[in-house]
């Protein structure tokens, strides 16, 4: 093989194969010849609708990539997280993985054939470019410095195939060249948005994440972890790209087409079969009369598959009570019992993880549900209820029909606080437009804070004081919990090392029964080694449950792997395999 991305000598061929999945009509795609494919509008949709349907993120990153966060409890640890990882393990370097980066070059080296309008050929660029800066971006997330290449290379091409990577900085400018690209030319106007087509929109909001990602990165890292030396600042600063954040939200929020509606419940956004359009820029759409579904709820609800996720109660503090004040300034907030310790708090809570008072649907009768009435699920004591249908009819099948949102507006409102934030630009002002409807929307008081939270200080270890900047990310982590964004938000911050943490669950004295339901006549108590015969309680016993523990707190903890952290963890390893092939890929530092 002639590559340092592995392509094969039939790179072409095989690339464009790859297409005939997502291409309409009778079309062979290893026989497409780009003079007589590209013809009109209608083959460039049909082309770029297939970048949708083959690289849109998939549920399970949608719905579970946060799993491995530092508030997310649960089982089945990949052996990354456990110290037990090398270069001979890693993987996302192989043909398949640069198909998407040929289907995207080939199209952007092709599609102004068509004969259609200057407009349109923009707009399709832009497109083309959105999908471009999306995979780019993935890579440089996964392994820093990348090759990057703007064409379909030739697999003669020795040059190009064995060149070494180009530094992560300059991939990111080029990045942000494709999206400055797509956001000045992909459609805006309302016959593009809502449908499912990139837009206008999606692209400004996605690239608001990229340059938030990139300013805060470079901001918290001291080095480029590719090369482990301070960065060059050559393709812009800490303050361009903030900024760069800032602007682009400014054209989403400014456009009046999105808003956070009051009326509108948190949990319809993930548990809706209809995407929520005034705040969902783009979704996943699942119908059942075209009997096409996904899994969550079945997977949230497996031992076997799912991973029992449980929300970390060190976690669960950070949300607010309804009048807006600090969970963990009462006195003992550590030692609460679990209805106390639940109740009037941030509605969001409720809405991602079963507190009292939670209604599933058990084989048709509306039944109050939580983790006590299937312990095998009880890791911490929160389980986490986000994604689920709340009806047993769609454990075990695969019919689950919820959108599952993958840009949302209130995305796009944190963002902009966030780089205001950390530019030192965040007021009054912004906080009005930015958090307070988010807290509004979830029943909490909206004062601003006055003072930097203490606990939230001591969460991030010490390493932001700020009370903008604390009370932005006390934000960020409950809106965003299970969205796949809080391992991206540890990696910028580089605070890589809080998934090590122990996971601390619900206050449990032993032999102490306490209530769970909103009634209070049905109990969870701990035991030792032998159950109660209390007909109303749930025993759980710890001899039998060997994972857990009650430590000094009187809390549960579980831990079934110890999870360690090194800092080139921060970025994988290049796969030995790539690299056999091209040594002039050069190994991520701490993984030689």
């Amino acid at each position: 093989m002639k590559s340092s991305i592995i392509l094969t000598l039939a790179v072409a061929t095989a690339a464009l194969c790859s297409c005939e999945k997502f291409l309409e009509g009778d079309e062979v795609p290893n026989k497409i010849v780009a003079d007589e494919y590209f013809s009109n509008e209608s083959s460039l949709a049909t082309y770029a609708n297939g970048f949708l349907n083959s690289y849109t993120p998939a549920v399970t990153t949608l719905t579970y990539g946060d799993q491995y966060a530092e508030n997310v409890a649960k089982i089945n640890l990949n052996n990354f997280y456990i110290g037990n990882w090398d270069a001979n393990q890693q993987g996302g370097w192989s043909n398949g993985d640069w198909t998407m980066l040929y289907n995207v070059n080939y199209f952007l080296k092709n599609f102004r054939k068509a004969d259609v309008g200057e407009d349109v050929l923009d707009h399709y660029e832009g497109v083309g470019r959105f999908w471009r800066a999306w995979f780019y971006y993935n890579k440089v997330k996964t392994f820093g410095a990348v090759p990057w290449y703007d064409e379909p290379i030739d697999a003669e091409d020795e040059t190009s195939l064995y060149k070494a990577r180009d530094s992560r900085e300059y991939v990111m400018s080029k990045i942000l060249e494709d999206l400055n690209y797509a956001a000045e030319h992909c459609y805006r106007d309302a016959s593009h948005i809502n449908n499912g087509q990139i837009n206008g929109y999606i692209v400004n909001a996605f690239k608001a994440r990229v340059c938030l990602w990139e300013g805060t990165y470079r901001k918290y890292h001291d080095t480029d972890p590719s090369t482990g030396q301070p960065w060059t600042g050559e393709y812009g600063s800490v303050r361009d790209w903030l900024q760069a954040c800032v602007d682009a939200c400014s054209v989403v929020m400014d456009s009046g087409v999105y808003a956070v509606r009051s009326s509108t419940s948190y949990s319809s956004l993930f548990l809706s079969g209809s995407i929520v359009y005034d705040e969902v820029l783009w979704a996943r759409q699942y119908s059942s009369a075209l009997n096409f579904y996904h899994n969550t709820t079945s997977v949230f609800n497996s031992t076997s598959s799912g991973a029992c996720w449980n929300m970390t109660k060190a976690f669960l503090n950070t949300y607010l009570h309804t009048d807006g004040t600090r969970h963990t300034d009462i006195p003992g907030y550590q030692l609460l019992p679990y209805v106390q310790e639940l109740s009037d708090r941030d509605n969001r809570l409720s809405q991602t993880i079963m507190t009292p008072g939670y209604i599933k649907s058990v084989d048709g009768n509306d039944t109050e549900y939580s983790v006590f009435i299937n312990p095998s699920f009880l890791k911490t004591g929160y389980w986490v209820s986000k994604w689920m249908l709340p009806s047993n009819a769609y454990e075990g099948n695969t019919t689950c029909y919820n959108a599952i949102p993958i840009l949302r507006y209130a995305e796009v409102l944190l963002n902009y606080a966030e780089a205001k934030a950390e530019l030192g630009t965040f007021s009054s002002e912004d906080w009005v437009r930015t958090i307070a409807p988010l807290r509004a929307r979830a029943g909490v008081a909206t004062t601003e804070p006055a003072t930097s939270d203490p606990y939230l200080i001591a969460y991030f270890d010490n390493t932001v004081t700020d009370k903008w900047i604390l009370e932005i990310r006390r934000e960020r982590g409950i809106e965003l919990y299970m969205e796949g964004l809080r391992y991206e938000d540890l990696m910028r911050w580089k605070l890589g090392h809080l998934i090590a943490r122990t996971w601390e669950g619900m206050y449990a004295p032993l032999g102490e029964k306490q209530a769970w339901n909103k009634a209070g006549d049905r109990f969870i108590c701990f035991e030792q080694s032998k159950a109660g015969t209390d007909a109303n309680t749930t025993y759980f016993v710890l001899d039998k449950n060997p994972y857990h523990h009650i430590n000094g707190n009187n809390c549960l903890e579980f831990e079934q792997i110890a999870r360690v952290w090194d800092d080139r963890m921060y970025l994988r390893p290049i796969p030995e395999s790539a690299m056999s092939i091209n040594n002039n890929l050069g190994q991520n530092p701490g993984w030689e």
